[in-house]
Order: structure tokens, then sequence, then C-alpha cells
């Protein structure tokens, strides 16, 4: 008996709000809201249902971050405007992953505004 191609995706929606709020790791420890969801992503995109898009929402708006916050650094000399970048990207980067996995557990899609589309 042969089994061609068969793939079940399951629903997971602890998982996919998991892995929402791993981005706050970097508010914690410093460092693995970048990576945390990554590897989360990766392992299951392809067997839970939704992981694909919410993953790579999570990583569009991790990336979109690290280039405002290299961005605002040299802002920082023009007459200071890069410190309320660097004070914008805190916030959002604060409110959007718990609010995204409120709106997961609900199993709606996320919304990540603001950021740019570099994995899609």
């Amino acid at each position: 008996m042969e089994v061609i191609n068969q793939t079940t995706t399951r629903v997971d929606r602890p998982l996919l709000v998991i892995t929402h709020l791993t981005q706050l790791l970097s508010y914690i420890i410093g460092f693995g809201g970048f990576i945390t969801p990554l590897i989360i992503w990766l392992t299951s995109r392809n067997s839970v249902e939704g992981m694909d898009e919410h993953g790579k929402a999570i990583l569009n708006l991790q990336l979109s971050l690290l280039l405002y916050i290299v961005l605002s650094i040299p802002a920082i000399l023009l007459l200071g405007l890069g410190i309320l970048t660097l004070i914008g990207t805190g916030i959002l980067g604060f409110i959007l992953p718990i609010v995204n996995a409120v709106r997961a557990s609900n199993g709606e899609s996320p919304s990540y505004f603001m950021t740019i589309p570099f994995i899609s």
C-alpha cells in the first residue's frame, strides 16, 4: 500500500497565540523575539492551519521594527527625531503582538500596520 502526499493540518490556536507572544521575549530577556517565532513558524507552518500567514506577519513585523530602529539611530543626530522613532517602535513592538495574539485566539487574521512585506 502506497500513501502519496497525504498532508493534514490541524487547528491549533494556542500555538498561534504563543507564537505571537514569543515576540515579547525581547523585552524580557533581551533577545529571542525574532528567533523563537522563526523556529516555531519553520517547524509547524505546514501542519498548523493559519501558521504560515501568522508566521509571515510576525517575521515581517520584526524585520520592519529592526529596520526602523537602525534608521532612527542616525536620525537622533537630526534634531533628535530618532528618539521619537525609537519610542514609537518600542510601543508598537509591545502592543501589536498582544493585540494579534488576541486576534489569533479568536481565529482572525493578523493585522500589523506599518509593516513592510519582506516575506510574502
